[in-house]
């Protein structure tokens, strides 16, 4: 299966961890998934093979609510 890039904006996400949280969240769903975080830009991407619908719930899971898109 290939993976995929996917970037959430994540307004909540303030410290070292939130991204501990969101990245356990993440590879929950898919233990392969690596997490990049941009803390001043409140932003995380995500590299998985799981689809993006499933990345975003289990962040949602876990408290951090993507903003809506501009």
């Amino acid at each position: 299966m290939s993976t995929t890039t996917h970037t959430f904006t994540l307004p909540d996400m303030s410290c070292g961890g939130c991204v501990q949280s969101i990245t356990r969240a993440a590879q929950a769903v898919d233990p392969a998934a690596t997490v990049q975080a941009d803390l001043p830009q409140h932003r995380v991407t995500v590299t998985s093979s799981q689809p993006r619908e499933a990345l975003a719930r289990a962040i949602a899971d876990a408290g951090f609510d993507e903003a809506p898109a501009a």
